[in-house]
């Protein structure tokens, strides 16, 4: 059954040592729970592959080709229009309320700040510091004297005389009551901790150390091996899942590809080259000499049809007028070039 012994840990690294590190629970375990394992996990490991290979044909032949498409699309549905509108329409619009918010609140509230605002701040700076200073420090030496003599002096002297006697009276009674309550307290909280230890903590220990732990030991084992089971039959399910795909392709391509594959290499191969070398090649060529022939006719027919018609109309309105020369006073593009003699006009007689 084991295709594959990677060590999974350290006691199957040291023979001799892990029988006695795992017990006779794990070995009693490990062969069922395997088998087992390997009959529950290999259908769904074939029914995996199957369906990656055929999620890949998928992708591969639908779904890239659709995503290339709807990308395409919405490019051109969305992305070149939304471009568009932000290029052509609201960067320019943006511009012209960027440049009426300029002109028509910027400006006028800068020229306010310099000309109205800058010019009453410094006047109000002025009679704070010329009027209203001198006259708060009047007033604030005055509230703080009266403060001093009739706030100060006589919370100072209640505090002293009257007060602190009493705070001192008050706490020196609050200390004997906390004490007495952290007497009680402590009492009812031993008698309480010994009572819980007793009833419910001992007993809870007793469980926990002669019931759970040992179950929780064997389920921790049967855990360990039935995963390390589960991944020992995934992997030897992939095993057997490639194989089996190996041999259906295998067989589909002795089956139907080699055989297509003969017809068509031994056969349709030689077939079409004798139909096209002796069929399609002299059709093709008698069609393209018909062509030929058949332009050259209408060639023909068309300057027949010409030179009929220019007769018909010599023979009803005459042959046209021939145009009449011109004589015109500036001379011609050679008598201009020499005056009208072979020589120049500097060595002209």
């Amino acid at each position: 059954m084991d295709l594959e012994k990677p060590p999974r840990d350290a006691r199957d690294t040291a023979p001799g040592a892990g029988q006695s590190a795992e017990g006779c629970l794990t070995v009693a375990v490990r062969l069922p729970v395997r088998i087992v394992a390997l009959v529950l996990v290999l259908p769904v490991r074939m029914a995996w592959d199957a369906l990656v290979v055929a999620a890949r044909f998928l992708g591969r032949t639908v779904l890239r080709p659709l995503g290339r498409a709807v990308l395409w699309l919405a490019r051109a549905v969305f992305v070149r229009p939304v471009v568009g509108l932000w290029r052509y329409v609201l960067v320019p619009l943006a511009k012209g309320v960027g440049w009426l918010g300029t002109v028509l609140v910027v400006r006028p509230v800068r020229w306010v700040y310099r000309w109205v605002l800058t010019p009453a701040g410094h006047a109000l700076g002025w009679v704070y510091a010329r009027l209203v200073v001198p006259v708060g420090t009047g007033l604030w030496a005055a509230v703080v004297w009266l403060a001093r003599y009739l706030v100060v002096l006589p919370a100072g002297w209640l505090h002293r005389w009257v007060l602190a006697p009493v705070g001192r009276a008050l706490a020196w009674c609050g200390r004997g009551v906390a004490w007495c309550v952290r007497m009680v307290v402590t009492g009812i909280g031993t008698a309480l901790y010994w009572t819980g230890r007793v009833l419910l903590v001992l007993p809870v220990l007793a469980l926990w150390r002669w019931v759970l732990a040992p179950v929780g030991r064997v389920l921790a084992v049967i855990g360990r091996e039935v995963w390390a089971a589960l991944g020992h039959a995934w992997r030897v399910a992939g095993y057997l899942s490639r194989a089996v795909g190996r041999f259906l392709g295998t067989l589909l391509r002795w089956i139907f590809v080699e055989p297509v594959r003969w017809v068509y290499r031994t056969v349709l191969t030689p077939v079409g080259h004798v139909v096209r070398d002796h069929l399609l090649r002299p059709v093709a060529a008698a069609a393209r000499g018909a062509g030929r022939a058949v332009r050259q006719g209408l060639a023909s027919v068309r300057a027949s049809v010409r030179q009929a018609r220019a007769d018909v109309r010599r023979a009803l309105f005459g042959a046209p007028r021939q145009a009449r020369p011109v004589d015109r006073r500036e001379p011609s593009g050679a008598e201009a070039r020499t005056l009208g003699s072979s020589t120049t006009a500097l060595t002209k007689d």
